[in-house]
């Protein structure tokens, strides 16, 4: 039996690896049950499960704006990089493949850098010891 009176167990910021597994797999870092999407480019408000709010604050989703910019723009580049050395592809064929490639790669990865956002600001409020990361009952 639990006591009422205890504190709130902190989770452990060295489980950082369950966190961003289950953010890559679009649920909710803490609780691993809840999903963040409530549709495919739509961030929950809160996690149906264990009601973590997702998002906070205005403009607390910035990161995942920067997080998907770099990874679309990191694929550009490998993309470009292997059709230049392995190909002998014109310009315009070489555009015409990558260009709907990174295009399709950017909608891909849009609601993992979203749920990877809310995972990375879930770790640092848990190493901050901020209040909205314990578990409160419902």
């Amino acid at each position: 039996m639990q006591d009422s009176n205890a504190p709130d167990r902190e989770p452990d910021n060295s489980a950082w690896r369950t966190y961003v597994a289950r953010a890559w797999r679009l649920r909710c870092p803490r609780c691993g049950d809840g999903a963040l999407l409530a549709s495919r480019f739509r961030l929950r408000t809160e996690c149906p499960a264990c009601a973590l709010v997702y998002r906070r604050e205005q403009g607390a989703m910035t990161g995942q704006m920067y997080l998907g910019a770099v990874a679309s723009e990191l694929v550009a580049a490998a993309l470009v990089l292997l059709v230049f050395f392995l190909t002998d592809w014109g310009p315009a064929t070489s555009i015409a493949i990558s260009v709907p490639v990174i295009i399709v790669f950017s909608y891909w990865f849009l609601p993992r850098s979203m749920a990877l956002w809310v995972a990375v600001e879930f770790m640092t409020d848990v190493g901050n010891r901020e209040e909205w990361v314990r578990r409160s009952d419902r």
